[in-house]
Order: structure tokens, then sequence, then C-alpha cells
């Protein structure tokens, strides 16, 4: 029966309160630095439930790598960290020792804007997913997203497809054209739910409150509004703030970090026309060398004189080594994230611009 409910896939993950806020407390204490750690749990029936977390310890960064890059680089390396597998292990014991969910279920990580999608995310999950059956997940935090009041908490895992893939470690052409592997298929994301355990449902359900007795008084005018901004403002009370059009900054930086994913596509799209280029170049010159060979063994064997080696151009020829085409996947999907970002916030930006459209726009006829 173990056996059945192990070769089950996921299809859920369920992460505590108390994770969640140790996960905020985490990310948001090492803004703008990532923050990294282990997550522990038990997996019921294909839902992984996540019922604890630990973050790993600061990495020292040498002098001459102390700045933002080099230490935001040592912590998202953290996971797969020899010294931190070993603490890791270590706190699981420990956890075990006070009776407490001591599996390990994968790991989180924070991220800022929504740039997650990079090779040190891919090579952690790939670290712990690496074995057979391996039930763990990756937990992303955007801080910058959730500073704005709304919770941004995914679970990724890693395709199948992807995996079979990383581990040949072969992202040429062809190989992805026989696997038929693209950008999309690279990371896989389970619904998230977060759970409260039934004490503490019980105890917000016991907070002392106090709801109006009276019928709740609107205010008859703006005047009367601003007159006493420190009052209680009821229900669907009329505001200011929905009126700014001024345009969100997290579109405008986002609109930034797209612009540079899709420079970084331009680059990496010039390598490989460069590469083609060479390598056309070098089967040019292959051919006309085998042309000329054919042509001297057949003089020679007129003269009934023995032939040349015709695989000779093997080793006086060198074939330019294919690039990658791993980093242009994972920026295909990095695009592809920043792009639901913006579809997200241009919706009520979009909204107020042609709501003034006319005061903008006097002379056009909508």
């Amino acid at each position: 029966m173990a056996d059945l409910l192990k070769d089950s896939p996921l299809r859920a993950v369920q992460v505590e309160a108390l994770v969640v806020m140790k996960m905020i407390k985490h990310s948001s204490q090492a803004f703008p630095t990532v923050a990294t750690g282990s997550l522990v749990g038990m997996d019921v029936n294909g839902t992984l439930e996540i019922t604890n977390s630990f973050p790993f310890p600061t990495v020292d960064v040498p002098a001459q790598d102390s700045a933002h890059d080099g230490a935001s680089n040592a912590a998202a390396a953290a996971p797969r960290a020899r010294a931190n597998v070993v603490y890791q292990n270590e706190m699981i014991k420990f956890l075990r020792e006070v009776n407490v969910d001591a599996s390990n279920v994968g790991w989180y990580t924070s991220t800022n804007m929504g740039n997650f999608v990079n090779l040190n995310t891919i090579e952690n999950q790939f670290f712990y997913q690496k074995e057979l059956n391996e039930r763990t997940v990756a937990l992303v935090h955007d801080v910058s997203r959730s500073s704005q009041g709304a919770l941004s908490l995914r679970a990724f895992r890693l395709s199948p497809v992807f995996m079979q893939a990383y581990k040949e470690g072969k992202f040429t052409t062809e190989t992805l054209q026989k696997s038929g592997l693209r950008y999309q298929d690279i990371l896989v994301e389970l619904p998230l739910t977060v759970h409260n355990s039934h004490l503490l449902t019980s105890l917000l359900h016991q907070l002392p409150s106090s709801p109006p007795k009276d019928e709740l008084k609107f205010p008859s005018n703006l005047a009367e509004l601003n007159t006493d901004p420190n009052k209680p403002l009821p229900p669907l009370c009329p505001n200011f703030d929905s009126l700014d059009l001024s345009i969100d900054p997290f579109l405008e930086k986002t609109c930034d970090l797209l612009l540079d994913s899709i420079e970084n596509h331009h680059t990496e799209l010039n390598n490989y026309q460069y590469y083609q280029r060479s390598l056309g170049r070098e089967q040019a010159k292959i051919t006309t060398w085998q042309q000329k060979r054919k042509a001297e063994n057949a003089a020679r064997a007129a003269a009934k004189q023995p032939p040349l080696p015709e695989d000779e151009w093997q080793r006086l020829f060198k074939l330019p080594q294919e690039p990658s085409r791993l980093e242009t996947l994972l920026n295909s999907r990095q695009v592809e994230q920043y792009s639901r970002q913006v579809d997200g916030f241009t919706a009520s930006v979009s909204a107020k611009m042609f709501a003034v459209r006319s005061n903008l726009l006097p002379g056009e006829q909508i």
C-alpha cells in the first residue's frame, strides 16, 4: 500500500500557516538578498503536506565577492551546498527526536518581481528531485508582490521530460526536437492551499470583536469626508486612492525586467546564429577537402599507386561545438513569467486610462 501511495503523482500542496509566516519573515529580513530554507512534512494520498520549515545558515562570502551579486548567488545556491546538506540532516534528526514530521519535502526560496526562473532554481530542484519518485517541491515567495497586500506563494516541480533531459545534459537542437521539450515544460505548478490547525481556527473565532450595534452613518458629501480623515470609514466609502492615474511602479519595473530578458534572448539567438555560420564555413572546407582528396585518389589509382585515407579530415578540421540551449529555454520561460505579471498589472491601469481618455486626448473620437 505504501508503494502505491508513493507511485501516485503529486496533485496538490498544503502549507501550514506557521510555515508561511516563517517564510515571509525570513524573506523580508533577507531582502533584497535571496532567502532559502528547507521544508519538512509528509505525503498523504498525493497531497504534499508541509508542516514545518527552517532557514539555511548564512553562507560566508569572500571579501572580493562581498558585493550584492556575490551574496545573492551564494544564498541562491545554499540548498545544494554540502555544508547545508549536513545541517539539514542534523535538523531533521532533532525534529524526529521531538516527534515532529521529519521527512524532507523540498525547499523554499524568495524572489523579487518573479525573477526565479534561473539556473540556480533548476539546479536546486534537480538536486532534491533527482532520486526516483522523490516527493519534493520548490516553494517560491515573491516579496515584492506580497508587499502590496496579496500573498504570492507558488509551488513548482520539474517536469519528467526536463528531468530526463537534464540528467543527460544534452540541450542541443537535435535532442530537443526528438524529446519535444519546450520552455513551457520546464516547471510544473501545483495547486497550493494554506491550512490552519483546528486550535488556531478556534482562536480566530473566539477573538473579541465589537460589531457596530447601530446603523452605520455614511457621509453625505466629500467635504464631510475631508473634514475628519481619521474617522473610521464604513464599507464602500468613496476614496481618492482608486482615482490615482499614476502607473503602478511594479508595472514599470516588470517591463524593465521583461526588456532585459528579451535582450538576453536576442544575445543567445545571436550566439546560436554565429555557431551556425561557423559550422557552415567548416563544413564547406571539409567538402572542398574531400573533393580534392577524391581527385587525388583517382589520379593515384590511374597511376596504380595506393590511395590516401579519405577520413583524414577528422584530424585536420575541428567542428565548432553547439552551445547549450538550456539558457534559451530558461530565458523564454522567464519572459513568459514577466508577461503574465504585466498582464495582471495592466488590468486596473488600462481601465483608468480608458476612463479618462477623452481628457487626455480631447481631439480624438471614442
